[in-house]
């Protein structure tokens, strides 16, 4: 085991995530909500287009706290909690703000995790490359 420390999200690196991810999703003409979450769970950085859906602030910052406690981009979980997956009870047997739809990205430095990022307002696929755009930017 690793006992090296790794250097926590700071607000700054989340401001760069959010202008990251907004500016892929204004580009593709998608009103979004962007979250960045550190690795105890906590809001670093939030924004909400003026016209993104009221609800999508909701939803960015629920799939940022799924991929951060799961540790896995939620595109990558929404099948395993299909009636048929392995873990189809989890998003009911659990009192967590757990939301199983693509749009988050767990963080990670040095191979550890550091935090998330969550997005909303446009389609799960959508959602996911605004995410996924955003750690692209942060590994520049």
């Amino acid at each position: 085991m690793s006992t090296t420390a790794v250097t926590p999200l700071t607000t700054a690196v989340a401001e760069t995530l959010i202008a990251a991810a907004r500016a892929v999703a204004e580009e593709a003409g998608v009103p979004a909500s962007v979250t960045v979450l550190d690795a105890g769970g906590h809001l670093l950085a939030f924004r909400r287009d003026d016209r993104a859906v009221l609800i999508s602030g909701e939803t960015s910052t629920r799939k940022a706290y799924t991929a951060l406690q799961l540790d896995a981009p939620t595109a990558d979980l929404v099948d395993l909690v299909k009636p048929d997956g392995p873990f189809h009870s989890l998003p009911t047997a659990l009192d967590r703000p757990l939301l199983f739809i693509a749009g988050g990205v767990p963080v990670h430095r040095d191979g550890r995790l550091i935090g998330a990022v969550g997005v909303g307002g446009g389609t799960p696929e959508q959602d996911h490359s605004f995410a996924t755009a955003a750690l692209k930017e942060l590994a520049r």
